[in-house]
């Protein structure tokens, strides 16, 4: 491998990883360990590396045997809340069925197999790596603000995170490259892939002066086009133009096109997207300072309101780490993509902790509370209204699908934490939309290999992360898109390697 330079036209590498967030530097270290001479390029300067992944809460959706096989990965400082927490098993069984449920069965078998299947092996081995997690006690709510003597319940599937969220991965996963010694080049964006027929050589990388070329076999990583205001307009139709971004600005969908047009297939859920409720006054693409920070997913204890003063989700449908991703695109589709959580003083205490970085609308009365958000006062308190109307008694459980329903008239039903909103002051959070990733993307077999449009294996061509295809449809379970690029990014990056050594 060559040092880069202007000078230089052409360089070579056993593996080439386009792309620097988690699939990405997993595969690097992937190949790495298999013996390659590994070349990351990233499309962001230094400041901004990372890709989506920085940007995450770090939630690593693993199957595992409960609290005593996640205590190997997580570090000494989290394993202390091991007496005051309650972890269920998570099974490969349980995770298979809430996989497919979300996806309305139309994910891939054969690769989300591979995900669940894989997962806490890749998980331990990235623990070997130097990468460090925890236990996700205070994600979704303060453990301060819980009542004393009440355990603290952690989701099977949300239990386990990446310490530090996002930023805590990346840091970790940068020190290990760094360790191993591996390029990375900045502000290094790939234009297109170098084929030989259906063979992919390397790619061309666009500099400020010229377009270098690095020979060598390729793992693509890129990330999606959520960042790419015409490429959501024409795949996910009117309106995905005007949304916020809650990640990273280079995830242009540049890899993913590069791919299609050197004859990738395209497969999976191009109309849909990871899209979540965040905070109206978010900024219009992910800020490092503040990560995922404004998103808003206490709305399961809330009730959802448009600017009609109206209702139109099912809150409590199921747990939030079952829902969050697809009630962003819910409130996309409301007047100016625009609603607002409703909470009385019963349930403000368990909101999660990121609601800090907003601003509560605060009133005594439901009505003073709608003339401040500049809604119509007689419909919300109409909502109001009939919603306590239709609320059963029985015990409220935060923790757990409590089966506290309501089912007002002429409103969606709550299936779970129906409690009346009938006791001031009243809070209210007002939220849009901020889209993640995009599920449609390219075909890749279970080894990570890029299939074309006939479903062939493209030699030389891998990929892993947000620009694969066929995972998620519809909806997605939180933390299996961190899961998903390690799992393929291992197989991605070990497989490149091979065919590096075997030299064809």
């Amino acid at each position: 491998m060559t040092d880069h330079a202007t000078s230089h036209d052409v360089s070579e590498a056993d593996v080439i990883i386009v792309g620097a967030g988690n699939a990405a530097l997993v595969a690097a270290l992937s190949a790495h360990e298999s013996g390659a001479r590994v070349l990351v390029l990233e499309a962001a300067p230094h400041a901004e590396r990372g890709g989506n992944s920085r940007f995450t809460g770090g939630i690593f959706r693993i199957a595992h045997d409960g609290m005593d096989s996640l205590l190997p990965l997580i570090t000494e400082e989290s394993a202390q809340w091991k007496d005051a927490v309650d972890v269920d098993p998570y099974t490969v069984e349980t995770y298979r069925e809430e996989y497919a449920r979300v996806s309305r069965g139309q994910q891939s078998d054969t690769l989300s197999s591979a995900v669940i299947e894989d997962s806490y092996d890749t998980v331990s081995w990235m623990v070997e790596k130097g990468v460090k997690f925890e236990l996700a006690v205070g994600k979704l709510i303060d453990p301060e603000n819980i009542e004393e003597g009440q355990r603290y319940r952690l989701p099977p599937g949300g239990a386990f995170r990446a310490a530090n969220e996002g930023v805590g991965l990346i840091e970790d996963l940068f020190r290990a490259v760094e360790n191993a010694g591996i390029e990375v080049w900045y502000n290094a964006p790939v234009s297109e892939l170098i084929m030989q027929g259906s063979t992919c050589t390397g790619v061309r990388v666009q500099r400020e002066d010229v377009h270098h070329e690095v020979r060598g076999n390729v793992v693509l990583a890129s990330g999606g086009f959520e960042a790419n205001p015409q490429m959501r307009q024409k795949w996910l139709g009117p309106g995905w133009d005007l949304v916020k971004v809650r990640g990273t600005r280079f995830n242009t969908g540049a890899g993913l096109m590069a791919a299609m047009d050197a004859g990738a297939k395209a497969v999976g859920h191009w109309g849909g997207c990871h899209a979540v409720p965040l905070d109206a006054n978010a900024p219009d693409v992910g800020d490092l300072r503040v990560t995922d920070k404004m998103s808003r997913y206490s709305y399961p204890f809330a009730l959802l309101i448009n600017a009609e003063g109206e209702r139109f989700v099912d809150e409590g449908e199921d747990h939030v780490w079952l829902t969050y991703a697809k009630t962003g695109k819910a409130v996309r589709a409301q007047t100016g993509a625009w609603a607002f959580q409703l909470f009385d003083s019963k349930t403000t205490h368990l909101l999660e902790p990121r609601y800090s970085t907003g601003t509560p609308i605060v009133a005594d009365t439901v009505a003073e509370l709608a003339e401040k958000l500049g809604v119509p006062a007689d419909a919300v308190e109409q909502t109001v209204r009939a919603f306590n109307a239709a609320c059963t008694d029985g015990e409220f459980d935060p923790f757990g699908l409590d089966g506290l329903s309501a089912r007002p008239e002429g409103q969606p039903a709550k299936s779970n934490w129906a409690q009346r909103i009938d006791k001031g002051p009243y809070t209210a959070y007002p939220v849009t939309c901020g889209i993640t990733f995009t599920y449609g993307g390219i075909g890749v077999d279970d080894e990570a290999r890029v299939v074309d449009f006939a479903g062939r294996v493209m030699p030389g061509l891998f990929a892993t992360g947000e620009v694969t295809g066929g995972f998620f449809y519809h909806n997605y379970p939180a933390g299996a898109g961190l899961v998903r690029g390690a799992v393929f990014g291992r197989k991605a990056g070990r497989n490149a390697a091979r065919r590096a050594k075997a030299g064809s």
